[in-house]
């Protein structure tokens, strides 16, 4: 994926590319064709530095359907020559997700140019996805000769089927063509799926990794291998220790902690403090001291994950060191730490912010925990955070912190919050939101007659405005 340019928080494609609320605001507000423009580059661009976790189809597609906005440069995008040299989903995947929305939304437009691309498109499987949820079955069963086209019918493609149908995410096209009456079409369907199951049979049968009567230095030299291969196996293998592991293999263990190869180490501490052994704070700090960056980020997510009281008092002592361990210690106290640990949390959010910028990954921790521990001096970091970030995850636990820290967050960002991209966020909007401003009532009316949004929006709109008012 690559990584994407991000216009300033203050322009009109900034505020589009973050997925904030305002961004909708002003493109409604802004010369048509300016605001299609900045939509388009978005769409054509996915901005998002993680598609996996953060939303941007559902809110780019009202906006489409709000500006009316045609879908040719969409079109242009999906069957450019490039579509056949990049094949990468990173490419297409939004616009195939916005035009599953609009078809949703009853675009005919959408409905079919994501029928053509499924049809000759190289990002064929995510379109068929999109319409496995809004095609009807004609219009599923019309794909089946193209689909199947691009598997030639010889061994190699019908193993190549055959994973495509175990994998499929929407698996509803691949049953409709299994009963396809054309018995061409439903035979190969079905040999592709039984097929497919035997496969992932085969799988379970023959399992690898750590094996019942493993000792400990068998488990040590599996992480190493596995490290070696560039595979990072020391949390698995922490589990097995777990397992296989006795009172009398202490000793070992803690030898490898202390000076054991990096795979041995790494699972030594992991290991040591999940089980909240005695010895477990010392060695994590050594660690951090004399090991190799992979040994001192195992051993700083090791002492995150401790519950113990003792981890957290050691965390105040270690909250100001200017390394990993400090980082860690901020966040342990954000997440575990008590009103007294607020002054540390705070620094450790300001200090964050300072050196790591506004998309640091830290933040997410710290910011939840300002929310957590009600520290309502640390509202102009946070509302910092909210503007700048890139990542509409992190800004949308920057709005849940404010909800909590900033008596303003009702009349200002709570209102913007009820157009945000992701549904988290206009929950809480729906829930803080002053509706004394009627964008705000004409909006909460919207989204609870939207059948594309989600229940837990709903559920917070309707708690806000009687039953009499989300008829539309």
């Amino acid at each position: 994926m690559f990584d994407p340019v991000i216009a300033p928080s203050g322009t009109l494609l900034g505020l589009l590319q973050r997925g904030r609320g305002d961004g909708t605001l002003h493109a409604l507000t802004a010369p048509r064709p300016e605001a299609l423009t900045a939509l388009n580059h978005c769409v054509l661009r996915d901005p998002r530095h993680d598609w996996q976790v953060e939303n941007r189809s559902l809110y780019y597609a009202r906006l489409y359907l709000d500006l009316n906005g045609e879908l040719d440069a969409v079109e242009a995008h999906l069957f450019d020559a490039e579509d056949v040299l990049d094949t990468d989903e990173s490419r297409t995947g939004l616009a195939l997700a916005v035009l599953g929305h609009l078809a949703s939304y009853g675009r005919r437009d959408a409905l079919e140019l994501l029928r053509r691309y499924a049809a000759h498109g190289s990002n064929w499987a995510w379109a068929l996805d999109e319409l496995a949820l809004r095609d009807d079955d004609a219009g599923l069963r019309a794909l089946a000769a193209p689909v199947l086209a691009r598997f030639p019918a010889d061994p190699e493609g019908d193993a190549e089927l055959a994973a495509t149908v175990r994998d499929a995410f929407e698996p509803r096209p691949w049953r409709l063509w299994a009963e396809d009456p054309r018995e061409s079409i439903a035979t190969r369907v079905r040999a592709a799926h039984e097929t497919g199951c035997f496969d992932r049979w085969q799988r379970q049968m023959r399992p690898t990794g750590p094996r019942p009567g493993w000792s400990v230095q068998a488990v040590f030299e599996w992480a190493q291998q596995g490290l070696e291969r560039g595979a990072a196996l020391h949390i698995p293998a922490a589990r097995c220790l777990t397992a296989v592991a006795g009172p009398e293999d202490r000793a070992e263990i803690v030898q490898a902690a202390k000076d054991g190869g990096d795979g041995a180490r790494c699972t030594a501490l992991r290991y040591l403090a999940d089980g909240n052994d005695p010895d477990a704070l010392g060695l994590i700090e050594d660690a951090v001291a004399t090991g190799s960056t992979v040994v001192v980020d195992a051993a700083v997510d090791a002492f995150e994950r401790m519950r113990s009281l003792a981890a957290v008092d050691r965390a105040r002592g270690w909250a100001r060191r200017p390394d990993a361990l400090g980082a860690a210690a901020g966040r342990v106290l954000a997440c575990r730490g008590g009103v007294q640990d607020r002054d540390l949390v705070l620094a450790a959010l300001r200090e964050a912010v300072r050196g790591e910028g506004p998309d640091a990954p830290t933040l997410w921790t710290l910011v939840d925990g300002t929310g957590r521990l009600g520290i309502a001096c640390a509202a102009p970091v946070l509302r910092h955070i909210y503007r700048e970030t890139a990542s509409s995850r992190l800004r949308g636990r920057a709005a849940r912190a404010l909800a909590a820290t900033d008596p303003s967050f009702a009349t200002g960002f709570a209102v913007e919050c009820l157009w945000d991209c992701e549904e988290t966020t206009r929950e809480i909007a729906a829930r803080h939101a002053e509706t004394g401003d009627t964008r705000v009532v004409e909006r909460l009316r919207r989204l609870a007659a939207d059948p594309a949004e989600e229940a837990e929006v709903q559920t917070a709109v309707r708690s806000r405005i009687g039953p009499e008012e989300t008829a539309v």
